[in-house]
């Protein structure tokens, strides 16, 4: 279990630093985002890399972190300034704190699923969009 939740900080402390590149190494091939609609190494490196470009000072801290047999469960905050375009929005110069909550599942040392709750209405909200 402690080799599964060094895989998972691993896996953070890539993207904060925004080492893509570490993406193929962690993530199976036939990965799949339960939550989202990525279910592929190259796609989570898309899905990060438009977050960047909206978000340039992304980053992830990691509150909390539990392991049971193949999962990990994760409680994180996330922070950025909206300084780019993300998803068709205009920057608004609005820094946001979003807090997460994912359990991934681990095979053979990569992770092959995760499952995630995020509070988008507060970041729409926190952008000055109002709630959706």
């Amino acid at each position: 279990m402690e080799e599964n939740k060094a895989i998972i900080r691993k896996a953070v402390e890539a993207v904060n630093k925004r080492n893509l590149a570490m993406i193929d190494e962690l993530i199976a091939p036939d990965y799949v985002d339960h939550t989202n609609p990525i279910g592929s190494p190259e796609d989570v490196k898309q899905f990060y890399t438009a977050i960047f470009e909206g978000f340039p000072d992304f980053r992830r801290t990691i509150e909390d972190i539990l392991a049971e047999g193949d999962k990990v469960w994760i409680r994180t905050t996330v922070t950025g300034t909206h300084t780019g375009q993300f998803r068709g929005l205009a920057p608004t110069g609005k820094k946001i704190i979003i807090r997460t909550a994912t359990i991934f599942r681990i095979v053979d040392g990569k992770i092959v699923e995760s499952w995630s709750v995020n509070d988008f209405s507060d970041f729409y909200e926190q952008l000055g969009l109002g709630v959706f």
